[in-house]
């Protein structure tokens, strides 16, 4: 399966956006999010939840623990 890092990354690009559109959408900086992409940072859980509502995708799906991208 897919890592955090990997999954988050590959849904940022399928949405077309920049890095630092999504660091701007979470209220962080451009490089607090690479750190996310780099797998050397990860968000607090509220920012789990409006990345997996952002993607419309479920958490476990963002984590990596499922490869199903559905919502329950």
């Amino acid at each position: 399966m897919e890592s955090f890092k990997d999954r988050l990354k590959a849904l940022r690009k399928e949405k077309r956006f920049t890095q630092r559109e999504m660091g701007e959408y979470l209220g962080i900086t451009m490089r607090a999010y690479q750190s996310y992409e780099q797998g050397s940072r990860y968000p607090e859980f509220p920012g789990l939840i409006k990345l997996a509502d952002f993607f419309d995708v479920s958490l476990d799906y963002l984590v990596g623990r499922s490869g199903h991208r559905e919502r329950m």
